[in-house]
């Protein structure tokens, strides 16, 4: 018997660097050899004399290996539902779905100008200078465009001052001329 366990020591090295080979850690690969090992020793009884100890080590090996794998990728398919309970949103939940479609609508209606800041800002996550280089416009442009737009957004989801009179312009902003006489018409 001693014999055959000096066979099994002789074929640790080849068992490490064969783990170290699968696992690509350390760490792992001597629990693996260290796994295998103890599951060799376990069942020496059934090695049958006359065949290669080092085949019959290294399909223990593989075995625990898989075996590893698929015990990990297991538990990682297993998710504690009370850890990600406060992260998870409830896709179900007809208020939000409903309030996204308002939203989509909303951002529909705005004019194009106000539209693109909004999104670039809200949703990208822009500093106004980025956005403003983005557009080619001065960033007190993207400054009245954003705040205007939110104004609008408000509006049109029904959590802002309602103003009456005023039509959604649908065509983007016109120029207007710069006159002496527009500027009284103005005031």
């Amino acid at each position: 018997m001693s014999e055959l366990y000096c066979l099994v020591e002789q074929e640790i090295p080849r068992l490490r660097r064969y783990a170290r080979a699968l696992t690509r850690a350390s760490d792992r690969a001597d629990d693996l050899v260290q796994d295998t090992l103890l599951r060799a020793l376990t069942k020496l009884h059934l090695w049958q004399p006359g065949t290669d100890i080092r085949a019959w080590l290294f399909t223990i090996m593989h075995n625990q290996y898989v075996n590893t794998v698929r015990r990990e990728a297991r538990e990682a398919a297993t998710v504690d539902i009370e850890d990600i309970s406060t992260k998870l949103v409830a896709t179900t939940d007809p208020t939000a779905r409903r309030q996204l479609v308002e939203l989509d609508r909303a951002l529909a209606q705005l004019c194009a100008e106000q539209r693109e800041v909004l999104l670039l800002v809200g949703l990208e996550g822009m500093d106004y200078e980025s956005v403003a280089q983005i557009l080619g416009v001065p960033i007190g442009t993207v400054r009245s465009r954003l705040s205007r737009g939110r104004k609008r957004l408000r509006e049109l989801m029904g959590s802002g001052p309602k103003q009456t009179g005023h039509l959604r312009n649908t065509e983007g902003p016109k120029a207007r001329p710069n006159t002496a006489a527009s500027q009284r018409n103005a005031a």
